[in-house]
Order: C-alpha cells, then sequence, then structure tokens
C-alpha cells in the first residue's frame, strides 16, 4: 500500500509552547528579547519533541541518512514516516508485512528501506515513493534483525531465529549465502567493506563470518546471556554490542588486534523479564554510544570514559531503540510505550 493520507498534526504530535512576544504585552519594553532557559543546540522546533500515532509497541526506528525524516515500526506492522522538524508530522504509513517489523535500516544512501519481520521475510521498501519493491523469503523462522552494508553492491544480512545468517543481494532473488549456526541468531552487522559479518545470538556469543571462507573466523566470547544489539563504530574498526547480561563491551575487529578483543564493558541499562531486542548505536563521530533499556530511560555515555552522560526519562515502557540523528546532536528513542521522543542533547 502506498503513502497513506497526512495526519494532521492534531491527531497525535505535542505541539511545543510558544513564548508569548513580550513586544506586544503593554508596559513591557520592545528591546532586545533575553533568552530564556538553556541554549538550543539543533533545529528542532522545541527542545523535546513527542511524536504520537503508533497503535503498538514500537521496536525499532532510525533517522534517514539526510535526517530530514525518521522511520519506526514495531507491532502494528506497519512503517511510519516522520519528519524530524517542524511539527514532526507523521506523513507516510507503510503496510506489507504480516507480522511484528523487528528492525529497519535505510541504505547508505537513504533510497531505500530495509525491514525484518516476525513474518519470516525481509521487505525492500523505495523511500521515494513509500512501496515496498522486494521481499525476500528463505527465513523458516521470525527475522530478529537486518542489515546493509556500507559501502558496494547491494547487499543485506539478516539473522533469524531458524539458527541461520543470510546475505541477500538487492537486486537478485533468493539469499546468496546462508551461515549455519547452532542457535538462534538475534542480531547482525557487516563489518566496513562487507568481506565478514558479525552475528550475535542467544548462546552469548559474537561470531565474526568470513563472507569468502563461508565459515566462522573467530569468536568473542564474555557476554552471558543473550546478545540483542550489534553496531558497528563509524571509522569501523569496533563493534558494540549490548546483551541481556546488562552490559555493553566494545570489540575491536581490526585483522591483527591482539586475542581479547574486548575493550570496554559499560554499564547502567537494563534489561528486563519481557526479554526484547534492545538494540545499540555509536554518534555519528563515535565519541558518545545508547542503548535500549527496559527501565523506561534513555541511557547516553561518552565512549572513552565509560560514563553516562544522559539518564532522559519520559518513557512509560521499555525503550527498544535509542538513534543519534546523522548531522545535529539530536536523540530519536521508541518505546513499548507507542511513543518516540525527539531531544536535543549538548553538542560536543
Amino acid at each position: 500500500m502506498p503513502i497513506s493520507e497526512k495526519r494532521n498534526a492534531s491527531d497525535g504530535v505535542m505541539v511545543p509552547f510558544k513564548k508569548p512576544r513580550m513586544d506586544l504585552i503593554p508596559g513591557i519594553s520592545d528591546g532586545p528579547e533575553e533568552s530564556v532557559g538553556p541554549q538550543r543546540t539543533s533545529s528542532l522546533m522545541a527542545p523535546i519533541m513527542l511524536l504520537t500515532g503508533h497503535q503498538g509497541e514500537i521496536f525499532c526506528g532510525n533517522f534517514h541518512p539526510d535526517g530530514n525524516f525518521l522511520a519506526t515500526s514495531g507491532f502494528e506492522r506497519d512503517i511510519y514516516f516522520w519528519h524530524t522538524y517542524g511539527e514532526c508530522e507523521n506523513f507516510a504509513v507503510l503496510s506489507g508485512h504480516t507480522g511484528a517489523v523487528l528492525d529497519l535500516k535505510f541504505s547508505t544512501d537513504g533510497s531505500h528501506l530495509f525491514t525484518a519481520s516476525t513474518d519470516k521475510t525481509l521487505s525492500i521498501w523505495d523511500t521515494e515513493v513509500g512501496v515496498r519493491i522486494k521481499r525476500l523469503k528463505s527465513h523458516t523462522s521470525y527475522v530478529n534483525s537486518c542489515s546493509p552494508a556500507r559501502r558496494g553492491p547491494q547487499l543485506i544480512c539478516s539473522a533469524s531465529d531458524d539458527c541461520t545468517i543470510k546475505v541477500w543481494d538487492a537486486r537478485k532473488r533468493g539469499a546468496l549465502h546462508s551461515f549455519q549456526d547452532t542457535y538462534q541468531a538475534t542480531s547482525v552487522t557487516f563489518n566496513d567493506t562487507a568481506e565478514q559479518i558479525i552475528s550475535g545470538g542467544i548462546d552469548n556469543t559474537i561470531k565474526v563470518w568470513d563472507m569468502r571462507k563461508t565459515g566462522v573466523l573467530y569468536k568473542m566470547v564474555g557476554h552471558s546471556d543473550t546478545i540483542t544489539g550489534l553496531a558497528l563504530s563509524p571509522d569501523g574498526s569496533y563493534i558494540l554490542s549490548n546483551s541481556m547480561d546488562n552490559t555493553m563491551r566494545i570489540w575491536d575487529i581490526r585483522p591483527f588486534a591482539p586475542q581479547e578483543r574486548c575493550v570496554k564493558v559499560i554499564q547502567g541499562h537494563q534489561h528486563n523479564f519481557e526479554k526484547n531486542l534492545l538494540k545499540c548505536s555509536w554518534s555519528p563521530d563515535g565519541s558518545k554510544i545508547t542503548a535500549g533499556s527496559a527501565d523506561r530511560f534513555v541511557y547516553v555515555w561518552d565512549t572513552t570514559t565509560r560514563r553516562i552522560l544522559y539518564k532522559l526519562p519520559g518513557h512509560n515502557g521499555s525503550v527498544n531503540e535509542v538513534n543519534f540523528h546523522p548531522k545535529e546532536p539530536v536523540i530519536m528513542s521508541c518505546s513499548s510505550d507507542k511513543q518516540i521522543y525527539l531531544g536535543e542533547i549538548e553538542d560536543s
């Protein structure tokens, strides 16, 4: 189904309070207006914007590479597009999946959106016209995660409860490669050159697969519970992992790294009985990291010091994904409470 009718902003978007013009109030001088409150750091309409309209839990969300809009999806199967600026209207709804959408990612150039679903398929969407252009079928159980290659051919990797990690070419039918794991795979990403695939699963182990040898190159052990999210650092040297053991870890995946590849352990966020696949991500310059958390808070850490920079309240349910805006100090969080927040942070 193509782009649906545009919703009115009043249907579900909080319009921020506008400060009155002091020069229009009798008895108040019309001199230069004094700034009130903290210094603004972004082009958002207000320091915090609330986006509402989803009818079910939101499991995933991501900014378009140009930062002008974002996509969110989850339990109700539809994918929502929202403007980042102005009143953050929901301007499109993409339908087609018959199961919950567990992950979504934009291609590097932003022309396509890739989604993974409990309906055992991946979908490729044209972001310009808002239609599905391909449905990738080969998995035999829930597809938990998907990730496109950063450069080169239009490759996508996916991880599934059917214990396989698959590689797809967006221009072809069927999977290019299928790697058989012993346990359900819950998260996946390519390395920077797309010559390797990094996966995590319910066996608590991160595996690095070689595309040419079609086997495991090496394993990274350290987590003591299911790995729920993986994110490649902007420079391609490190992998960030989020786990149900209530830690995140940063791993050195450079070719000649020492055998002990875990370089940092980060704590503060929480997982709970819901067992949601909480994601994690890096800021565009790699100086900050963030992760989903079941305790309803949005956490942002300093990558170097591992110090919590922000612990932001507002959500009333598990925060399943948090993402940094590609160009501005803004974070987006989406939650099981069916709400999305856009919030300004300090410019680093």
